[in-house]
């Protein structure tokens, strides 16, 4: 498939591959972050590359790094996305080629990860609308009763989460049980700042037409700083719906990969499928329908 990048190789060391990032180590304290064309759900890889994917991910966390820097709400982990900062030396015969990475590639400074997703909630869905609907909170914060799916809620709640290993499911949890995890005080401070990201990126692209359902930040420390760091605000993390056509009751048309998710889900229902590795492979017209989405949060937001 033209211009889809599956996985990298370099000539680096330290290489993990996550869902959608290959990370090597680089000296001096950094990384080097590569967005490929992997696409995962229901926390599957799926076989098939989106082409184009990873380039649109880096150029949309980008710009909200920036952002948040900007605004002075969080220092983060981005140094560069020039692959001339990539060492010379990373680039064998037969391997990933500088051209392949070029809109991949984040430098970055090496952090210590805090192990806790932080979650930011505008809108009652996914996993967020099915747990109110048994208990009518979530992860322990209790909301009102009569919520509709995808209503917008009073004020935008924390809702931290376990971060597991691959191809397991991440747990929500309540703040005391992350807080019995990496303590009161950082958990707290991880609130304050996943809630003020979450609101002002999330009135910024409501000028834009888009609606941020929600979203999850990773956090990490480098020596005694506090860094945003792996994706910010990109549909791989995030619900993105047209403001448009927003209407609470139901499910929502998204800029994200919940259209995805929904074919996935279609192959579910028919028995064709059981959200278990491996993943089935994506035909071209639903490869096509994801990338326009991906497409047209980078064209609104950015530009």
């Amino acid at each position: 498939m033209p211009d889809a990048l599956l996985s990298s190789n370099l000539n680096l060391p330290g290489l993990r591959r996550g869902k959608v990032r290959d990370v090597y180590d680089l000296p001096d304290d950094r990384l080097l972050i590569i967005a490929t064309d992997r696409i995962s759900a229901f926390d599957v890889v799926m076989p098939t590359p989106v082409p184009g994917k990873g380039r649109l991910l880096t150029s949309l966390s980008t710009f909200w790094l920036r952002f948040i820097e900007s605004r002075g709400l969080c220092p983060t982990h981005l140094l560069s996305t020039d692959v001339a900062n990539v060492p010379g030396y990373a680039f064998s015969p037969g391997g990933t080629t500088p051209s392949q990475l070029r809109g991949r590639a984040t430098l970055a400074r090496k952090a210590r990860v805090v192990p806790i997703e932080c979650v930011a909630r505008g809108y009652l869905e996914g996993s967020g609308w099915k747990e109110y609907q048994a208990s009518g909170s979530v992860c322990g914060v209790p909301l009102p009763p009569g919520l509709r799916q995808c209503d917008r809620l009073p004020h935008p709640i924390f809702t931290p989460a376990t971060k597991e290993e691959q191809g397991a499911h991440d747990q929500n949890i309540s703040f005391d049980q992350a807080a019995a995890i990496v303590g009161t005080p950082l958990m707290t401070r991880l609130r304050d700042l996943t809630l003020a990201i979450y609101n002002a990126a999330a009135e910024y692209a409501l000028t834009r037409g888009i609606i941020i359902a929600d979203t999850k930040f990773e956090f990490g420390f480098q020596g005694d700083d506090l860094l945003l760091i792996d994706e910010a605000l990109t549909p791989d993390s995030s619900r993105f719906w047209p403001a448009s056509t927003y209407t609470p009751g139901g499910p929502q048309q998204s800029y994200d990969k919940q259209f995805l998710r929904e074919w996935l889900e279609s192959l579910v229902s028919s028995g064709r499928w059981n959200k278990q590795a491996p993943g089935p492979e994506i035909p071209p017209d639903i490869l096509a329908a994801t990338l326009s989405r991906y497409q047209s949060a980078v064209d609104l937001l950015v530009s």
